[in-house]
Order: C-alpha cells, then sequence, then structure tokens
C-alpha cells in the first residue's frame, strides 16, 4: 500500500487533534486532499512507559528551546517526564533538556475546598482517551478542574490555551518555580507583575552530578486576560495567579531564555507577536512535515510507515537550542558566568543557533550519516555549536550542558561528527583551525583524558597508559575519578577516534600527523587476546584479566561486554578479522552472535537498566544501546552481505518494530541516536566508519519497504527501489545504479548528491555468494 491515499482534512484533524484553522471555530467544512501526511504518521507516545526527562516531545519544534508538554513523574533524570502509565498530571514544563529542566505551570480552579492546600494538593487525573497528542500539539483534560489544555509552542515560546469551566471556581495558574523538576531541583524562583497581563521572572536551575554548574532561566509571561492578583507562598516559594472572574478561555504565552528577562521578552516578540493559537499548531505542523517529508516511504504496512515517521522525528529532537533570538547565548565554560553572543549575518541575524545536547558517543552509527546526507543544514549548524564552545572554552565538547561541559561518556565523540561534516563538505572554512582544535582532545589535558563526567582532573581517562603503553588499563591503577573508567573499551574508542582525525590530517597534508594517529589507530589490536578470540581488559603492568568472561557486563566495558564491544573497530573491520583468523572464521563468529542475540529480541531488556540485570546483560549483541549497534553491518566488511542484509531486517523488525507506549527502543534512546539508527536500517542505508573517510561511502543493507525517495537539499533525489522488500524479500541479488549494472554494496557521497537511483532486485532466498 502506498503511503499516500485521499483522506479528508477535516478528518485528519478530528483523529489527530491537528488544530489547523480549519479544524477551529472559523471551519469551513471537509476539504479533499490528495495524501496523508508524514506528520500525521508519527507516534509521540511511543515507548513513553520506559520514558526519560528527554525522551518524550509534544507541543514543541525541531530542538527548540521550548519543549513542552505535561508531566507526570518529576523526580529524577530516569523514569521521569510523560510517563504513560501515571495518570496524574504534575504539570506542564516547558525544558526537556540533558541535565536542564524548569518553568512548570498547572491551570488550577479556586474555592473554599481547595484554597489553603492548593500549593501541595494540585495534581490532577486525566484520562488518555481524551488525549490528543501529536508533533508541535498537545491536548488534555484536567479531571479535577475540568479544564481544557491545549499546548503548542514556537521554538523559544510556549502557547498555552486553558477552557476553563464557565461558572462557580476562579480560574488561576499556579506556578511551581521551586522544587524537585526532572534532573535537577528549581529554586530561588520569583515572579511578578510587570503590567496588566504580563508577568516576569527567574529561577535558578541547580547543578547535577553530571552539570556541575547552576544556570538561571528568565521567562516573561503574557496573558490574554487580565491579571487579578498574584499571592506567593511562603513554605514552598510558589506562585499562585488569580485571573479575572468570569474568563472561560485564557491563552498564556511563555517565553524563556538563559540570559535575560530581557531576551526572554524579546522572542515573544519576535516569534510570537500574535494570538493565534491554531496558526501557531498549524505552523508548526508544517515545520515538521517541512522536515520528515525528505524522505518518502511506500510499501509495508501502515504500522511499519507509522513507526519509521515516528524513528524520523525522534531523529530530529532531544538536542535542545539555548541561543535567543539576537545569538545571545550562556555561557558557562569560564570562572564566571558570561553571555556570550553569537556571530550575526549582514541581516543582523545569528548564523547559526547554540545548542545543548547528550553525547555524541555513537553518533558515528546514527546522526552523522542521517543528518550528513537528509539534513545537512543541522548537521553543519551543530559543528559551528560545538567549535563555539571550544573558542569560549579551550575545548570541544562531547555533550554540553547549560551551556558548559559536561564530560558525557568517555574519548573524543565529537571528532567523528566533526570530521565526517568536513568530508562530505558541509564545513569548508577554517579546516587548519578546527583540525587544532580537535587535536587538542586527543593529546594530554584534552578530553580523552577524562572519564565520564570528570570535572576537574584529566586522569580517569588513561590517556598518558594510551600513549605511552598502547592500551588503557584497567583498572586505573591510580583510582576512580568519573564514571565508566573501563580501560578495553576506552582503548577501542580512543583509536577509532583517532583513525578519523587522521583522515583529517591526510587530507590538510599533515603527513607526520596521519602516520602518528594511523599508528595509534592501531592501538585496539592491545586489548586483543588471541588465545580466547576476544577483546580482554589488561592492567597497567600488561596482564590480562584473570577469569574472564567476554558476558559480564561491564567487565573493562562501557555499558556493554567482551562479547559485544569486540566488533567496536569501526575503522578497520579487516584487522581485526585477521586478529580472529581470516574473515570467514570472523563472519561465523559474528554469525554465532546473532543467534544467540535472536533469542533475547537483540536488546538486553526494554529499557536501559535492564542491562544490569542477570537474564539480560549476558546477550552477545545488544541493540538497546549503542556499543554493538553496527554489528549486522560488519557482515558486508566480512564479504558476507547476504548476513548484513538478513540480520539488519531481522533487527529492524524486532527490535524497531512495535507501536506503543510499552516498546519502541527496548533500551536507551539518547536524543535520536536509536530513532537515526532504526531510520538507517529501514532505508538500508550505513557507514561503518561514521562516514569520515575522504568522499564517504554508504553501505547497502536491506530496505524494509519497496520504495525511498530522499530529497536532498541540493534539489536532486536519492531514490532507492526495493520492489517486494515489504512482502518479506530480504536479499539483494543484484544492484543497478541510475540503470546500469553496479556490483559494490557501498556508494560514494558524491554520487548520492547528485541524484541517484538505486535499484535492489530483491529474492526471498540467499542468493549464491561468488
Amino acid at each position: 500500500m502506498n503511503l499516500f491515499s485521499k483522506v479528508s482534512l477535516y478528518g485528519i484533524c478530528i483523529s489527530l487533534a491537528v488544530a489547523l484553522s480549519s479544524c477551529g471555530a472559523e471551519n469551513q467544512g471537509p476539504q479533499t486532499v490528495e495524501m496523508v501526511e508524514p506528520v500525521d504518521m508519527v507516534y509521540p507516545q511511543l515507548d513513553t512507559e520506559n520514558s526519560r526527562w528527554f525522551f518524550f516531545s509534544s507541543a514543541s519544534r525541531p530542538f527548540g528551546m521550548v519543549n513542552l508538554s505535561p508531566d507526570t513523574e518529576v523526580d529524577g533524570a530516569w523514569g521521569s517526564g510523560y510517563r504513560y502509565k501515571v495518570d496524574t498530571v504534575q504539570g506542564f514544563s516547558h525544558i526537556h533538556a540533558w541535565q536542564l529542566s524548569g518553568l512548570s505551570v498547572m491551570p488550577v480552579t479556586i474555592d473554599d475546598t481547595n484554597r489553603k492546600e492548593i500549593f501541595t494538593d494540585f495534581r490532577s487525573k486525566f484520562d488518555h482517551d481524551k488525549e490528543k497528542v501529536s508533533p508541535g500539539y498537545h491536548y488534555l483534560e484536567l479531571e479535577k478542574y475540568n479544564i481544557n489544555v491545549e499546548l503548542s509552542s514556537t521554538t523559544r515560546v510556549g502557547l498555552h490555551k486553558y477552557a476553563f469551566p464557565k461558572k462557580g471556581k476562579r480560574p488561576a495558574v499556579l506556578f511551581n518555580l521551586n522544587g524537585m523538576l526532572g534532573p535537577n531541583k528549581n529554586t530561588d524562583g520569583r515572579l511578578e507583575i510587570v503590567g496588566n497581563g504580563s508577568l516576569i521572572g527567574e529561577l535558578l536551575i541547580t547543578e547535577t552530578s553530571r552539570r556541575p554548574k547552576p544556570v538561571k532561566l528568565f521567562f516573561a509571561i503574557d496573558f490574554n486576560s487580565g491579571i487579578d492578583s498574584i499571592e506567593r507562598d511562603e513554605t514552598t516559594g510558589n506562585y499562585l495567579v488569580f485571573l479575572k472572574d468570569g474568563v472561560d478561555e485564557v491563552l498564556m504565552k511563555a517565553g524563556i531564555s538563559y540570559t535575560s528577562v530581557a531576551n526572554a521578552k524579546a522572542n515573544i516578540d519576535a516569534e510570537l507577536p500574535h494570538w493565534d493559537f491554531y496558526k501557531v499548531v498549524q505552523d508548526s505542523r508544517k515545520e515538521w512535515n517541512g522536515l520528515l517529508a525528505r524522505i518518502e516511504v511506500e510499501g509495508s504496512t501502515e504500522t511499519a510507515r507509522k513507526r519509521f515517521y515516528t524513528d524520523l522525528w525522534h531523529g530530529l529532537q532531544g538536542r535542545r537550542i539555548i541561543s535567543d533570538v539576537n545569538g545571545a547565548y550562556p555561557d558557562n565554560t569560564g570562572e564566571e558566568f558570561r553571555v556570550g553572543q553569537l556571530p550575526l549575518d549582514d541581516r543582523g541575524k545569528p548564523q547559526f543557533n547554540h545548542y545543548n545536547s547528550d553525547s555524541f558517543w555513537g553518533a558515528q552509527w546514527t546522526i552523522n550519516t542521517l543528518w550528513g546526507l537528509v539534513y545537512p543544514e543541522i548537521m553543519e549548524e551543530f559543528v559551528h555549536s560545538l567549535l563555539q564552545y571550544y573558542k569560549d572554552g579551550g575545548m570541544v565538547p562531547r555533550g554540553p550542558s547549560g551551556g558548559n561541559y559536561t564530560y558525557v561518556m568517555t574519548g573524543a565523540s565529537s571528532t567523528p561528527f566533526v570530521v565526517s561534516a568536513i568530508q562530505k563538505g558541509l564545513i569548508t572554512e577554517d579546516l587548519e583551525g578546527i583540525y587544532q582544535a580537535l587535536k587538542k582532545n586527543h593529546m594530554l589535558g584534552g578530553i580523552m583524558g577524562k572519564a565520564g563526567y570528570e570535572h576537574h582532573t584529566t586522569i580517569g581517562g588513561g590517556l598518558k597508559y594510551y600513549l605511552e603503553n598502547g592500551y588503557v588499563p584497567h583498572p586505573i591503577p591510580e583510582g576512580r575519578f568519573g564514571g565508566h573508567q573501563d580501560g578495553a573499551s576506552m582503548t577501542m574508542e580512543y583509536a577509532y577516534q583517532d583513525w578519523t582525525l587522521a583522515q583529517l590530517a591526510k587530507k590538510l597534508g599533515y603527513l607526520e600527523d596521519y602516520s602518528y594517529f594511523m599508528k595509534r589507530s592501531d592501538n585496539y589490536k592491545n586489548v586483543f587476546d588471541a588465545s580466547v578470540g576476544w577483546m580482554r581488559p589488561k592492567d597497567v603492568s600488561g596482564k590480562w584479566r584473570e577469569n574472564y568472561d567476554p558476558y559480564e557486563h561491564e567487565n573493562g566495558f562501557i555499558e556493554s561486554n567482551g562479547a559485544q564491544s569486540t566488533w567496536f573497530v569501526p575503522h578497520d573491520q579487516e584487522g581485526l578479522a585477521a586478529l580472529m583468523g581470516g574473515k570467514e572464521a570472523a563472519a561465523k563468529k559474528l554469525n554465532m552472535q546473532f543467534e544467540q542475540a535472536e533469542k533475547l529480541g537483540f536488546t538486553a531488556g526494554s529499557s536501559h537498566s535492564q542491562e544490569l540485570h542477570p537474564e539480560y546483560r549476558n546477550i552477545p549483541i545488544n541493540y538497546g544501546n549503542q556499543p554493538s549497534i553496527q554489528t549486522a553491518f560488519v557482515f558486508n566488511k566480512l564479504d558476507r552481505p547476504d548476513l548484513t542484509q538478513y540480520w539488519s531486517r531481522k533487527v529492524a523488525q524486532t527490535v524497531f518494530g512495535g507501536l506503543s507506549p510499552a516498546t519502541g527502543y527496548n533500551g536507551d534512546e539518547d536524543q535520536g541516536l536509536m530513532g537515526s539508527l532504526a531510520v538507517l536500517m529501514k532505508i538500508g542505508l550505513f557507514q561503518m566508519n561514521g562516514g569520515t573517510e575522504e568522499n564517504p561511502k554508504y553501505e547497502f543493507g536491506s530496505p524494509s519497504f519497496d520504495k525511498v525517495v530522499i530529497n536532498l537539499t541540493n534539489g536532486n533525489k536519492l531514490t532507492i527501489n526495493a520492489k517486494g522488500a515489504s512482502s518479506g524479500k530480504v536479499y539483494v541479488n543484484g544492484i543497478q545504479l541510475n540503470g546500469e549494472e553496479y556490483n559494490a554494496y557501498s556508494v560514494s557521497h558524491d554520487l548520492l548528491e547528485k541524484g541517484a537511483v538505486l535499484d535492489f532486485n530483491m529474492v526471498g532466498h540467499r542468493p549464491e555468494l561468488d
């Protein structure tokens, strides 16, 4: 079945509550259109039973500073935010970001029965059957107060619409500016009236173990009706804003900023100068649809297509803008906080946005490829943001939050991301300066020397041992200085990242550096124990870890085990195969791991925490976390493309095939990484080394759809025809490129950029291998 079908626009509006103007009071009746748009296929509640603070998104724009949605749990970074099985709303907060939260509000009604307890007893039940959610919009009903809530937003401004009961109780809005909210506490909240329908305020987003400095949030609030009074509770420090009696429908704008109240107000003035709620919903829908429609799919089931666009939607969110519309941003990288200013273009507009972001750990197999091909402007902007941190704080981050470094995870995970953008021609200026910035992270004193969340030292990363001995020992002799001090994993990660930096050195003609980093990229061989056939930790004296079990979780391997991490050699799978006795032996070994992993569904459980469960931690391949998500495509490097096709399709169907609140990513969806991976597996394109070599190559898998069309930003199209794929044909038995026979299982970036038609001859049986 084709994605496109004739439907009623009015029907779409009713079923999805996409509040276009034709769905509101000015509805002119049903109108016929020719297709269900990609935005209509997104299912935001996917996997929300296992949600974490930044996972769920509803009334938000792509990468929006505002991430407005209901919160049913607020106590912690994990298991918080919008959790589907919790039926009580605790507020609607505007920031759901990596280590950031803020500005939680709750519309209420007040009478004599609840007046005294409202600051502590304000939560309300709601019913999913009456709830409507789509990208850029959220509707639910607060049963306790009989209030209908609608939410939408621009990039930096939340827009609320409250329908209060018409009689009997006073309408009000509770501003919970102090207390636990997701990953951190909000404190020092204050709110004041500055006009008939306007408020301003601020609060402190307190530090966490991951984000070591607090950051202030400023906000400006405008109502389309007057404010009667404002009251502060002495015990909680929170505020109750009474609206005028008799008001039954209220709109509220909430502009935010990390730099000043003035900029919060400026964000409102620039992005939301009107009060047309449904126009905002429509504009949000249009923005989301413009991005999602860059990939068109045909064939398979309606559920499969919905899941595909939900995955794609996840690949375009999670990481959040922190700069204002005028380019002001919070810089917390120095000893004292300062307000930074992004460079402006000839029109006085910021040349790029600045971002809050979780780690790029695993990005080499996910957003590197998806963004680099389909959303190059996003990849380019993120590179500029990462380099702005370098200009401010002297280091390219691997996961910044609140305008500062968090040192989340390990290594120099931003290096492959930046190098990939350069190799794809997205970044062309000041390459020498960028190279020096990246190189700094790979040397003593740089970010490689820092273990996870190691804020004040550079010992836990074991970089000095890596440079002197060719591997990171496990344990680090000096002790623990941060998280994830797992020497075998670190060795392999550094080796790969060194290889990617070497490619940039070669491009720029730094041949001595190229040789140096290429030599370092072989260090992965120093933690391969040929006597057992696995990567294996060893201590500082060179002694292998005793009583070693490759299936023991985090036994020298970060969020994984030795069986999973043995294959983490993105830059040299042929060299790894040689250590294992050749490609045939390596393929047999990996195939056996997949056969065992299939029995557990290819994941370590339904959530990230399951990796520590004895039943799940022994899985040999885990597609619920980043360290082994490349393994299905390793077979291409072992001259067994048939096994890449078979297992990548199996994983896509098993791990990334569900469409319910109970499942979805079966582990840890780190800000679009797993969503992006699912998209790539389903369109049959992958980059083992993260697209970091000269003229990067895309390796072929097994497309899940009969036809995929990628609308490139240069106006060209990449079409992948795989007739029969959606009816169970897994294997590729012959390829044509632009109508000519093509005898490779990869294609270069420059060929795809020009526009191309790939025809895969799909068959249901395993083809004979040459």
